[in-house]
């Protein structure tokens, strides 16, 4: 990590995080600029200058040039690029191939990840940095991030004549972006190394080199999946009879990859890494979408990087003209994906906060009750 003065590292984050922030002053001007730009990519590809890209005018022209699509409707020109290396739908070389974790009730899910798309992933850092802006708690910064992530390569499919590498985009971002304010331990190269098996051996390997590398460093935060962290603590204690807290003075944790996190993980996680504070993140492996933003126990959309619709029982809507307690079925639209149905939840709790409740089938309604009695949880 450089070696900033305070002052120029509040500055640092705080250009970091400023283009999020001035978003959120007025989210329809800067969707309507998302889009804008969007289209500008999209309009170098034969899938948009099929649909008029360069001449669209306005989120309703859009609609109507471009219908709501999801994986599967997508997958034929997905699978054209792995076979051939292009397709319809990119203006860019792939970087890496990107595999879901088989959070849908179908297969797992490959997702193209080109330069402009991992660039776009840097904001999976703004929860933290975020955090250390509003906290002034810069010391966080001169610790490291405990990195229990997933492997950029778990595995290699062939589809014709070509063998793709294939792993989680968590493990792709790290690999292929780096950060003069965060250091992890250990690198994404050292997890690479221990190859891309998804066992309960192949865990506990980096479950124990996270342990040998990190135990006599000071990590101050974690930042990754909740069930994961889970994972690693109880790993800790049944391998060397020591939870994370008996180890680290953790100060933060920036959490996602399942609904629910403020909702039911808070207790296991402070029982095992102590008194953390804990920051809700909302991503999939197409993008990282929003993250906490303060103490209300919701996330906030990156509406300077995406667009967001929802597909709600009055209609198709902008994500920000929901009103507080409306549903909808999230729409994104990334550079790779146009309008794509990602085929989760989200409720809305007022301008600008919202939570993912579960994928989008009936059954998430109930669920999503009933963890709220539980916790007694019917707010931010």
């Amino acid at each position: 990590m450089v070696d900033f003065t305070p002052e120029v590292m509040r500055d640092v984050v705080a250009m970091f995080v400023q283009p999020w922030h001035d978003s959120l002053q007025d989210p329809s001007e800067s969707q309507a600029q998302v889009l804008a730009g969007l289209l500008e990519g999209y309009s170098c590809t034969e899938y948009g200058r099929s649909r008029s890209a360069g001449s669209v005018q306005g989120i309703e022209q859009y609609r109507a040039e471009f219908p709501i699509t999801d994986y599967d409707g997508y997958w034929p020109l997905i699978r054209e690029a792995m076979a051939t290396g292009c397709s319809p739908l990119l203006y860019e070389d792939v970087l890496a191939w990107a595999i879901t974790r088989g959070t849908t009730q179908t297969e797992s899910k490959f997702v193209p990840m080109t330069a402009t798309d991992v660039r776009m992933r840097l904001c999976a850092g703004r929860a933290l940095m975020n955090y250390v802006l509003r906290t002034d708690k810069l010391d966080i910064l001169q610790g490291a991030n405990l990195n229990l992530n997933f492997p950029s390569v778990i595995g290699t499919i062939q589809v014709g004549a070509r063998h793709l590498d294939y792993g989680y985009s968590s493990g792709v971002y790290l690999k292929h972006t780096t950060s003069s304010l965060i250091r992890s331990i250990p690198t994404q190269q050292e997890i690479d190394a221990l190859g891309g098996g998804k066992t309960i051996a192949d865990w506990e390997r980096r479950f124990e080199l996270a342990y040998q590398l990190a135990r006599d460093h000071t990590i101050t935060f974690v930042g990754g999946v909740a069930p994961t962290a889970i994972a690693f603590a109880r790993y800790l204690y049944q391998a060397h009879k020591v939870y994370p807290k008996d180890l680290w003075q953790v100060k933060v944790m920036t959490l996602g990859s399942v609904p629910g996190i403020n909702l039911k993980y808070v207790p296991r996680l402070r029982a095992m890494y102590g008194p953390v504070d804990i920051l809700e993140i909302y991503g999939a492996t197409e993008g990282m979408f929003g993250q906490q933003l303060d103490e209300k126990r919701a996330w906030v959309p990156n509406y300077d990087l995406f667009l967001f619709e929802v597909e709600t029982r009055r209609g198709i809507k902008l994500l920000d003209e929901m009103r507080p307690g409306e549903t909808g079925s999230l729409v994104v639209s990334t550079p790779v994906l146009p309008r794509y149905r990602i085929g989760d939840l989200v409720k809305s709790y007022g301008r600008p906060y919202y939570r993912c409740i579960g994928r989008d089938r009936s059954s998430t309604y109930l669920c999503h009750w009933w963890d709220a009695v539980v916790a007694w949880d019917f707010g931010l």
